[in-house]
């Protein structure tokens, strides 16, 4: 966040338009909490939760537990970010091979990108390790036994370190038009999204699963609405758009439908 208004600063550049999918909408709700002064609008395009990913339940964002365990670096799939580190481009390993968790996650399968090479090499320049991607943890008493740790981005969007940002951004002032773009199908961020460690203890997949009353599917989309409700109720204004048959990257996948969503805020 800090990075971001320190280059606006040195590009001279006093307000903009702010537009952030999965992890950087998380940024968008940041930044307007911090400096809603210099947000001329905020899209989100399947944002995280404003009460973090992973480690909640209810529509307030109520931690399942103190150490908010079950969210952070800890609950990545360790054999993704080897492959990533390795530079892997196969479809070997069909849990944790990138192209693969690319294909299936990042958008609605069977849809396949023009530039899925390029998309790939992208994912292939995140930067791995404890203190990089997915972070470090900390063992936990508490299901499923990890905790979010001090370092990475994964650690960064855990609830443990959400403090007072949703309150922040509910009485900024200004306060810039939001614009909330959606896949109808995506399985990263949804009500009972694949990436959570409840929807995935329910499911079965993750054992120990304390129960629907200790640690439910965490309602992400529900708690971004109930959050972009209360923003309205007092004085902003926000417009939901979901666009069907997508999954997490509507702009990849419906280029034309987010474009027109997007520009009919920018003006």
């Amino acid at each position: 966040m800090d990075d971001i208004l320190g280059l606006l600063d040195v590009l001279a550049i006093d307000k903009a338009h702010l537009v952030g999918h999965s992890m950087g909408g998380t940024l968008v709700f940041n930044l307007i909490a911090a400096a809603p002064g210099r947000v001329l609008s905020g899209t989100v395009v399947n944002p995280g939760s404003p009460y973090g990913f992973g480690g909640s339940k209810g529509l307030d964002g109520t931690p399942c537990y103190a150490d908010c365990a079950g969210s952070g670096g800890g609950v990545v799939n360790p054999d993704f970010p080897k492959l990533i580190a390795a530079g892997d481009r196969s479809s070997d390993n069909p849990q944790a091979s990138p192209r693969v968790v690319m294909n299936s996650f990042y958008w609605k399968p069977p849809f396949v990108p023009a530039r899925e090479e390029d998309l790939l090499s992208s994912l292939l320049t995140e930067k791995i390790g404890p203190d990089k991607y997915p972070g470090d943890l900390e063992p936990s008493p508490n299901w499923p036994n990890v905790a979010p740790g001090k370092f990475g981005p994964i650690n960064a969007i855990s609830p443990k370190y959400v403090g007072d940002s949703v309150a922040r951004f509910l009485a900024a002032q200004p306060k810039p038009p939001m614009l909330w773009v959606r896949g109808d199908s995506d399985t990263i961020v949804s009500d009972n999204s694949f990436f959570d460690l409840g929807t995935l203890g329910k499911l079965g997949y993750v054992p120990g699963w304390p129960g629907e009353e200790v640690y439910p599917p965490q309602p992400m989309v529900g708690q971004t609405r109930h959050v972009l409700a209360q923003y309205t109720a007092q004085g902003g204004a926000y417009d939901e758009v979901v666009i069907a048959d997508a999954g997490h990257t509507p702009f990849v996948e419906k280029p034309a439908e987010f474009m027109a969503a997007l520009m009919r805020i920018l003006k």
